[in-house]
């Protein structure tokens, strides 16, 4: 009896060990398809995932090709790419209220400004499209209880690492590194976070990063400007005056 038990007990650990494979083998699909769907209604312009990776086991995932397209009247293919971006959650944290992501590590992504930098461009207007949701998620939260029978309140999220490395502007030609942007806490409270509220945060910084890497270039390109015309007035100065040494010499003759 002892040992039909244990065979049992074996069986189903199996089983459930399967059980976790095969959801999380399909998982991944599932994700992406999430992530296809919300992803156009926060940006408010495209948004494509090629591929969602995901292990139950260790509660890790992979996102690879995700492309932010530009907002309507910019002409660059892409607002935002990103090459890899790995996610660590709690595992057990998915069946609560509020899902537990440890760490967001975003590789090597490009951003593409068009635009002004003090004025309109691509990047501002990708962040006031993702303010105007994140705005409109967080306004119910003001208002009476709900009613009986209103939809259940979408999960929240709670981001304790994110990390983003080795991203780089495309402006006018020229790439612009950017320094390492990392948030911690996003989300701690007890309240969480909404995800238009977590692309609001991480946008607005890349967004800030962005701006001042291309104001920087402006900046320098300018003063290189006023350096070379400076040294081309000094030149035609110092040729002026030996000219005019020479003519002095020939009259004084």
């Amino acid at each position: 009896m002892k040992k039909i038990i244990i065979r049992v007990a074996i069986v189903l650990v199996i089983l459930m060990v399967v059980g976790v494979i095969v959801v999380g083998f399909f998982l991944g699909d599932i994700v992406k398809a999430g992530m296809n769907t919300v992803g156009p209604k926060i940006t408010q312009t495209t948004f494509v995932v090629n591929s969602v990776s995901v292990s139950m086991l260790t509660g890790s995932a992979g996102v690879k090709g995700l492309v932010i397209g530009n907002p309507e009247g910019y002409q660059s293919p892409h607002a935002i790419s990103v090459g890899k971006a790995a996610v660590s959650v709690a595992p057990f944290s998915v069946l609560s209220d509020k899902i537990v992501v440890k760490s967001v590590e975003v590789r090597d992504a490009e951003i593409t400004f068009e635009g002004n930098p003090i004025g309109s461009n691509n990047l501002k207007k990708l962040q006031d499209n993702v303010n105007a949701i994140a705005g409109a998620s967080v306004a119910p939260a003001t208002n009476a209880t709900a009613k009986t029978g209103d939809k259940k309140p979408a999960k929240k999220l709670q981001v304790d690492d994110f990390l983003i490395t080795g991203a780089k502007v495309q402006f006018n030609g020229v790439t612009l590194p950017l320094p390492t942007i990392h948030l911690s806490n996003l989300g701690a409270g007890p309240d969480g976070i909404t995800p238009a509220a977590l692309v609001k945060e991480v946008l607005g910084q890349v967004t800030t990063a962005s701006l001042k890497a291309v104001e920087e270039s402006l900046t320098k390109l300018g003063k290189g400007g006023i350096d070379a015309t400076k040294n081309a007035g000094k030149a035609v100065t110092g040729e002026a005056s030996k000219i005019g040494k020479s003519l002095g010499g020939l009259f004084g003759k």
